[in-house]
């Protein structure tokens, strides 16, 4: 059996069973931060330019664009929300910062299962079958695909889509493994995207939707080569160089815990830690940030290459550069989106701070993502902080009420008073949900 065929036999055979309380807990938080970061990031630039842009190309009345009235077609509604909640840097991530779930599973699963009528079960089950295959994709590809230029969030994210909407669709596994085959066709996405565009922001976006052209060509009768995985010219050879295809296979009868950390922060997941190392200095310091004289920030060299940029010139920009988010989290006591906005980009003390950083290799660090920074003073004094595990992640998770904290702080203004709770305790009760559309609706009705 090949790897798409057995990948596809997994997806198909999932049931309630599956979705073990845990799981559920996991999925149910995922669905609620992404619909928080997905309004929020609707309304940001790209997330505004893409919503205009769907709504203009017309087509069936199927799906909701989060924060923009009326529907569209699913795969079109899958690609500008998808883009909305990778807009403003605070969609989840996997353990190992490579990826993101929501983007290209939760936006597939919300515009398939709304056009499909789905019940909330369904829609946690088809949730739960994309972030298996998402996953299992990542491990048996990274570090080498990433260290190739390509961004795992798209490339192994369209195969998660496909498995997400042909589990929704009800795919047979030969339509599935075919489904497969039509995903790697259509995988794509580069490391190429930082910098001053909106580059980063769009890459999800076609994972989404092309996942759900290729479950939709499958179920009409479409065939793809069901050696996409391991084939001489596959997906494995041609983004990574080989395949592990035992990494892919591991645990196919009983699936992978799906472990989805939050973020706190509004930048890339590996800037986080150096984030809260500041965040610490600065609750501890008591000295005002203009007697900051020098910040070292230590990071692993599989990270500490990565996100130097010193003269961020916009937003997008600014969110993925560890120099900036550190000497704006030491100025402002936080790293939201706010402190990330164009007009902070030039104040004189982030720019002072900023020109203060230095960022080293150390090897000794625990693990990738891990900061060591000490800060020294004014007056000669320093303080040092470490954090191996960000805020969010599964060994430092956000409570509960910090997810709804969050929630509520993305969509202030953007929903009526009542409204943030109401979607929690529906998200909360998804399994008990008859038609996803009752969740949807909570959107459409407030906008």
């Amino acid at each position: 059996m090949t790897l798409a065929s057995a990948l596809a036999a997994r997806v198909t055979s999932l049931t309630a069973n599956d979705l073990t309380p845990d799981a559920e807990r996991r999925l149910k938080d995922l669905v609620f931060d992404y619909l928080g970061v997905a309004l929020r990031g609707s309304q940001a630039e790209s997330g505004r330019i893409v919503r205009e842009y769907v709504a203009a190309q017309g087509g069936a009345d199927d799906s909701t664009v989060i924060g923009q009235p009326g529907r569209v077609p699913a795969s079109q509604a899958a690609f500008a929300n998808a883009i909305s909640e990778h807009s403003i840097e605070l969609d989840d991530v996997d353990e190992l910062a490579l990826f993101h779930f929501g983007p290209p599973i939760v936006s597939t699963a919300l515009a398939v299962a709304e056009r499909q009528r789905s019940s909330g079960l369904e829609f946690l089950i088809a949730v739960l079958a994309g972030c298996d295959i998402m996953e299992r994709l990542s491990r048996a590809t990274n570090n080498e695909l990433r260290n190739r230029g390509f961004h795992t969030t798209p490339t192994c994210g369209v195969f998660a889509s496909t498995a997400t909407a042909g589990r929704l669709l009800g795919l047979t596994p030969q339509q599935l493994t075919n489904a497969f085959g039509i995903a790697g066709a259509q995988a794509s996405g580069l490391m190429e995207m930082y910098g001053p565009s909106m580059q980063k922001r769009f890459n999800p976006g076609p994972a989404a939707r092309n996942g759900i052209v290729a479950a939709e060509l499958a179920q009409r009768g479409f065939t793809g080569a069901d050696t996409i995985f391991e084939g001489e010219r596959g997906f494995g050879q041609a983004f990574a160089g080989k395949l592990d295809e035992r990494a892919a296979r591991d645990r196919l009868d009983s699936g992978f815990p799906i472990i989805v950390e939050h973020k706190p922060h509004s930048a890339a997941r590996p800037i986080h830690n150096a984030i809260d190392c500041a965040l610490d200095i600065r609750a501890r310091a008591g000295a005002p940030v203009d007697a900051i004289e020098t910040i070292v920030v230590k990071r692993h060299p599989d990270w500490a290459h990565y996100h130097l940029n010193a003269h961020p010139q916009t937003f997008h920009e600014a969110q993925v550069s560890l120099p900036y988010a550190v000497a704006a989290t030491f100025v402002f006591g936080a790293a939201m989106p706010d402190q990330f906005a164009d007009q902070n980009l030039e104040r004189t003390d982030i720019r002072r701070l900023v020109a203060t950083t230095t960022v080293e290799p150390d090897a000794s660090l625990q693990r990738g993502v891990s900061c060591d920074m000490t800060v020294t003073f004014a007056d000669g004094s320093s303080l040092r902080s470490v954090v191996d595990h960000p805020k969010g992640s599964k060994e430092n998770p956000l409570s509960r009420d910090e997810l709804s904290a969050k929630f509520r702080g993305l969509t202030d203004g953007l929903l009526p008073d009542g409204a943030a709770e109401r979607i929690r305790r529906t998200v909360d009760d998804l399994e008990t949900l008859d038609d996803m559309t009752n969740l949807l609706s909570l959107f459409t009705e407030t906008q």
